[in-house]
């Protein structure tokens, strides 16, 4: 069975995030989508706050589409998650050039400490490349329409957070 792990803060989750998790469900056989603790990033919601809503997105995206997807937060190195959870792939979204920067200097660290798990990068749809949660975040703060970039349940829980409901 090919176990691919998809990481990310998904604060929250946008439809960048889905893209890639209903793409890179058609590559695995099991795809585990890796919720990063990540404490620098200070995040919106809460860890399970953040495991719920992916949780939610994803049950919808196994209906329509089939596959496995299980939603499992880590708090560890990204390589060691992917041990934990079988991994034989991490599977990690491009938006920009400036994001492969980051990634390929990801790929090199990850590939010292384990060389038998590859990564795989997905490029962003191009109607979903300028998605990103902290922008996302900062467009409902300042009372901007999030519905391009959202699901509605996903708006409604940032709406309720920042009390613009």
């Amino acid at each position: 069975m090919r176990v691919g792990l998809y990481p990310g803060t998904f604060d929250p989750v946008t439809l960048g995030h889905i893209d890639i998790i209903q793409r890179a469900l058609a590559l695995v056989d099991r795809l585990v989508i890796g919720v990063a603790v990540n404490r620098d990033k200070g995040p919106m919601f809460t860890l399970e706050e953040r495991v719920e809503m992916v949780q939610q997105e994803c049950a919808e995206i196994t209906a329509r589409c089939g596959g496995e997807i299980v939603v499992h937060p880590f708090e560890n190195l990204l390589i060691h998650a992917a041990r934990d959870v079988g991994a034989s792939v991490i599977i990690r979204g491009l938006r920009a050039v400036a994001d492969f920067e980051y990634e390929f200097q990801m790929v090199g660290m990850n590939r010292a400490l384990d060389a038998s798990v590859e990564t795989v990068f997905l490029m962003a749809d191009a109607r979903r490349q300028a998605i990103a949660s902290k922008l996302v975040k900062e467009i409902a703060r300042l009372d901007g329409d999030v519905s391009r970039f959202v699901t509605p349940r996903v708006e409604e829980r940032l709406l309720d957070r920042l009390g613009k409901r």
